[in-house]
């Protein structure tokens, strides 16, 4: 205790005396000195929304200056990434020659016993009209017939078109829903979806308050323990994916019941976020099909707090139409219209038209089937290489199109994240980052500190060819580490693309 009756803390070298300012800069010091010398963190900082906040004093960056009163927020792992790799020579003109193992998106041709792929959209003369902000009508409605008749079948409560509002996009939902969520305190987990850092920090109404999973319980979300913070923190807002991105976990069955139960006896709001939700992968053949939805454990879908995006993003594998839509009580759809009035104006009229017929039951069921079987062979195909690579996964997918790859027993540096990913450009393969799955709002903590900084997230939405493609590459450097040593590895990346017109040039 100190003279004044207050608790003194305690120095990290272990001394009980006062925490001085000198402790404190010599503690800061050595902390940015792991960062200060990494090239890889280097180059990371020095792009544009990526500096730290809090820590030390911030200097003003000229190239994020130039127009008064505009901050950069920082990109998404999979923007980053894109922007590094196109310093290496990437281009979206020949992306055929590289191995991008970091997309979020799944491959969009055709695949074995699927339906065929849509070649061709109708342009209705009505349809060069905007749409509503809230969607087509009859599009809502095959939204709310399809989850009804998927989720709700012995439901009293079912879902109409007014429970239904399309948004250009999953992170045009999650701003919508955002942009009308009071001054709450919001819980969310790490890791998780890469855009949550973004929309925590953008809507500074929500309060966030992390809880990390861990790879010993399987990444499990603990219900339990989110209705004790809700008890004991005023938690009001619960954000998740499910399944889980980046992580492959799902929560489903009396864990799922036992969530929205949670959510509805506390009035707390569950915004569930389920692009993943036809990724399953039963070891059953009589289980292919199957899904899951939050939905199907709502009880009156006017009050129950749950808040569930979805979209033809990853389920439908149509990413580039950026179709997609929020279910929930009517009041949330109304205040999600005018939200939507001012954020992004609604989504493509004529797109939305040519996804009704997509909604058919007996397709989705097809669709789900096909899907399932086709990622479940690269699932396996992956983690066998890796297996062979001697990189084992801890916890292997259930679900998603992601594994998340821990590189701690790789030699430093390759055993991190952004080290391991500048070195497969060189390779011409893209991995994402497992800092970039830390939700970390306030942008404060010294990656070497995150508990995501020795994973990176593989990918196995691409054809196959392009996987084994990324896969050789990450063989080729493991066996330059064999061979070589660590000292091979951690310098001589590229800068930065040379210009406006080169960039321009890329795209």
């Amino acid at each position: 205790m100190s003279l004044s009756g207050t608790h003194t803390p305690t120095s990290r070298s272990g001394r009980s005396t006062p925490l001085h300012l000198r402790d404190v800069v010599h503690d800061v010091i050595r902390h940015f000195r792991h960062e200060k010398d990494s090239e890889a963190h280097r180059i990371f900082r020095q792009s544009a929304g990526h500096k730290p906040k809090g820590t030390l004093p911030q200097t003003i960056n000229p190239d994020e200056e130039t127009v008064p009163g505009i901050e950069h927020p920082g990109s998404t792992g999979v923007i980053y990434c894109s922007d590094r790799a196109m310093a290496n020579g990437f281009s979206y003109a020949s992306s055929h020659e590289w191995a991008n193992l970091g997309q979020g998106a799944p491959e969009v041709g055709q695949i074995p016993e699927a339906p065929p792929r849509p070649t061709s959209i109708p342009l209705p003369v009505d349809s060069l009209e905007y749409a509503p902000t809230t969607g087509v009508k009859a599009l809502r409605e095959a939204v709310a017939d399809l989850y009804n008749q998927q989720y709700r079948q012995d439901k009293l409560s079912q879902y109409t078109f007014e429970n239904v509002c399309i948004v250009p996009g999953g992170r045009a939902g999650l701003s919508r829903v955002a942009a009308v969520v009071g001054d709450v305190y919001c819980s969310y987990q790490i890791p998780d979806y890469t855009a949550y850092d973004q929309v925590l920090s953008a809507f500074k109404r929500l309060v966030p308050v992390p809880t990390a999973l861990d790879a010993d319980n399987g990444y499990k979300l603990d219900v339990e323990q989110i209705r004790k913070d809700i008890r004991t923190q005023g938690l009001e807002v619960i954000l998740a994916s499910n399944p889980r991105n980046p992580t492959g976990q799902v929560i489903e069955g009396e864990d799922l019941k036992t969530l929205v139960d949670v959510a509805r006896e506390a009035s707390a709001t569950l915004i569930m976020d389920e692009f993943y939700s036809w990724y399953l992968y039963p070891e059953k053949e009589e289980e292919y099909g199957r899904s899951l939805s939050s939905a199907k454990y709502i009880d009156n879908v006017d009050q129950d707090p749950v808040v569930i995006i979805n979209g033809l993003t990853k389920n439908w594998r149509l990413p580039g139409w950026r179709v997609c839509w929020v279910l929930g009580p009517k009041n949330l759809i109304t205040a999600l219209s005018q939200s939507g009035s001012f954020l992004d104006g609604g989504a493509n009229h004529p797109l939305q038209l040519a996804a009704i017929p997509l909604l058919e039951p007996d397709r989705v069921l097809q669709e789900k089937i096909a899907l399932q079987k086709h990622f479940k062979h690269k699932r396996d195909h992956v983690l066998q290489r890796l297996k062979g690579l001697g990189l084992e996964v801890k916890v292997p997918p259930v679900a998603t199109f992601y594994i998340w790859l821990s590189l701690e027993h790789l030699p430093a540096p390759l055993n991190n994240g952004l080290t391991f990913f500048e070195e497969l450009l060189k390779e011409q393969t893209i991995v994402i980052p497992g800092i970039f799955f830390d939700i970390n709002p306030a942008h404060r903590r010294n990656l070497f500190h995150s508990p995501c900084h020795h994973f990176v997230r593989l990918s196995f939405g691409p054809p196959l060819e392009d996987l084994d493609k990324g896969l050789d590459a990450i063989g080729r450097v493991l066996k330059k580490a064999k061979k070589e040593g660590g000292h091979a590895f951690g310098h001589s990346y590229k800068k930065s693309i040379d210009g406006v017109h080169q960039l321009d040039k890329l795209i």
